[in-house]
């Protein structure tokens, strides 16, 4: 799926296209449903992390597609789920805020979960918001089509949906059907943000989600939640290449050697993962330099949820 199509005319209409359509679409489900997949597969590019590890997003993460002559601006929202401490309930906050600012409510449910747990509690919660919803069934391919059926059916029964569609991110199947819907069922007006643009995501900010993300993924079994990125310096240098300086900040001095590794080995794994995705990225040189730092408590300092695009719950 690609981002570029006919460009808007000043008048509003896309060449040989008709009127244009534009709109924002939230993203929301539960934790590890895949939504962070969806959106890098639905924007075709990658502007949201993702992890096997759950809640990996943290705030609402805006990509821009364009499909036939309509921009969709999806929101992928941070799962929902139980909260337990209070990034948890600026997470969860910030997800039903997405969920109340669109046009139109997609929400996607991992077939082979089903609507045990917190998918039980989001239907609920819907049927709160008066925006227009569809159910998107995920990971289609590791169910029995009969199990797919009862699914959408049992889900539909608690909720009105507008329209089920039965996808897999992981492959694409079905999602050029979401796409098509979408572009025709958003209303009419001009587009929110230029034709090359992909994200809203500040490029400082996408850089520390991308070693966020690498952090992750090395360290998923050993470093708990307690860790943020942020990027501290971006100097842009006379040779074409780019020095961007990083801080992890983790909670405790144990944390600091798992994220560190024996003889410097984690930091330099996560380091050169992070740097080639960014040079692909960025499409120039990365120097990358990664320091980890304590900071106890950071999950209390309002400044950091500033830094996370998140509203500091008291």
């Amino acid at each position: 799926m690609t981002n570029q199509q006919d460009a808007p005319a000043d008048d509003g209409t896309v060449e040989h296209g008709g009127p244009t359509h534009s709109g924002f679409v939230a993203l929301i489900g539960p934790t590890n449903a895949g939504k962070s997949t969806l959106l890098n597969r639905l924007v075709g590019a990658k502007v949201s992390i993702v992890s096997h590890k759950v809640q990996t997003t943290r705030a609402v993460v805006r990509g821009i597609a364009i499909h036939n002559n309509a921009q969709i601006v999806f929101m992928d929202t941070p799962g929902i789920f139980k909260p337990r401490r209070r990034l948890d309930r600026a997470m969860v906050t910030s997800a039903w805020g997405g969920a109340k600012d669109a046009d139109l409510i997609m929400l996607l449910i991992d077939s082979e979960r089903g609507l045990r747990g917190d998918a039980e509690a989001i239907l609920e919660g819907l049927k709160e918001v008066p925006q227009r919803k569809i159910l998107v069934l995920n990971k289609i391919d590791r169910v029995r089509r009969e199990d797919l059926l009862a699914l959408a059916a049992a889900a539909n029964e608690k909720i009105a949906f507008d329209q089920t569609f039965m996808i897999s991110a992981e492959n694409g199947s079905g999602c050029d059907d979401v796409m098509d819907y979408l572009a025709k069922t958003l209303p009419e007006g001009p587009w929110y943000y230029p034709e090359d643009q992909i994200s809203d995501l500040p490029m400082r900010q996408l850089a520390a989600e991308i070693t966020r993300e690498k952090l992750f993924l090395r360290l998923h079994q050993e470093l708990p939640y307690s860790s943020h990125v942020e990027t501290e310096k971006w100097e842009e240098r006379k040779d074409g290449s780019v020095r961007i300086e990083q801080v992890i900040y983790v909670e405790r001095e144990s944390q600091k050697k798992i994220a560190l590794g024996k003889g410097g080995e984690a930091i330099k794994s996560i380091s050169t993962a992070s740097r080639k995705e960014l040079s692909e990225i960025l499409e120039q040189p990365v120097h990358l330099f990664l320091f980890v730092k304590v900071r106890e408590n950071w999950g209390d300092d309002p400044e950091r949820f500033r830094e996370m695009g998140l509203d500091f719950p008291h």
